[in-house]
């Protein structure tokens, strides 16, 4: 089963949620898709290996001699990824979707391709605990700069074990990013928080989910409650099913602190998040 953890806004919690499931289950492999800005390995602690796998794309490269100018490539490009400057044909990288379009369209034939570096993939084990087998660990990191992390997503997709429990960390909000994450997969637990806040991007989350028809799920974090009303109300009128609560706790939030996920010291969760495991099942059965 793959299962996609996503929050709609940054900081509610989603790492959390999916770094602790992880841990709790047996057969798993951890995919950090957040590849702007990876952090599953500080609580994760995999043991890395020394490879890593670089993720390349195409961009266009203009030979200056045979382009005439005629423009025919920058009406064809939906990025408004190239541009004439005086008596030259100019490319914008970050900009570029790198569909080759303008390539095969030229009259001139005086658009090649030219590899640029979008990112690079690191993958390792998690010796998780003694009654548990390793972990695979996968995560992307994408260059600085870069504008677009789709291309880096997708190629660390194609590392997905079918033959484990594949647990996806998605990136924060409802992106192209997140979409790409979330493809494929065969249920979405969304982390919310009891805010006003948390409230309104759970909505995104949740048209996103309903969009892309994968079954979902809610997981209240920082649950109080006193404020797990805003989100209650809200899942009861939608019918959506709220599968879990982590309360505010701040010895949770110490553990958090020290970059230690909480059922290494609270172990009565790696049952619920067993339960939740088995509620997951059920709801995709």
């Amino acid at each position: 089963m793959q299962i996609t953890v996503m929050s709609g806004k940054g900081g509610t919690g989603k790492t959390t949620i999916a770094t602790n499931m992880a841990l709790s289950l047996q057969g798993v492999q951890f995919i950090d898709a957040d590849v702007e800005e990876p952090n599953s390995a500080i609580f994760l602690r995999p043991e890395l290996s020394e490879e890593e796998k670089i993720v390349w794309r195409n961009i266009p490269e203009i030979d200056h001699d045979k382009c005439n100018r005629c423009r025919e490539c920058i009406d064809f490009c939906e990025y408004n990824a190239l541009a004439v400057l005086g008596e030259k044909l100019y490319v914008y990288p970050e900009l570029c979707g790198s569909c080759g379009g303008c390539k095969i369209i030229c009259p001139e034939d005086a658009i090649s391709d030219k590899k640029r570096q979008v990112g690079k993939i690191n993958w390792g084990k998690i010796n998780a605990r003694d009654d548990c087998d390793s972990m695979e660990f996968w995560q992307g990191e994408m260059t600085i700069g870069e504008a677009s992390a789709v291309p880096l997503i997708e190629e660390l997709k194609k590392e997905i074990n079918e033959e484990r429990t594949v647990i996806i960390d998605a990136p924060p909000g409802a992106s192209c990013s997140v979409i790409e994450s979330a493809v494929n997969s065969d249920f979405i637990l969304l982390v919310t928080e009891p805010t006003p806040f948390g409230l309104h991007d759970l909505k995104i989350a949740v048209e996103l989910a309903e969009k892309l028809d994968i079954p979902y799920g809610v997981i209240i974090n920082r649950s109080d409650p006193e404020g797990d009303e805003i989100i209650e109300d809200y899942c009861q009128d939608k019918h959506i099913k709220i599968l879990l609560k982590i309360p505010f706790s701040r010895k949770i939030a110490v553990l958090y602190s020290r970059g230690k996920p909480f059922v290494k010291e609270m172990k009565e969760w790696r049952e619920k998040f067993v339960d939740l495991m088995a509620d997951i099942e059920g709801i995709t059965a």
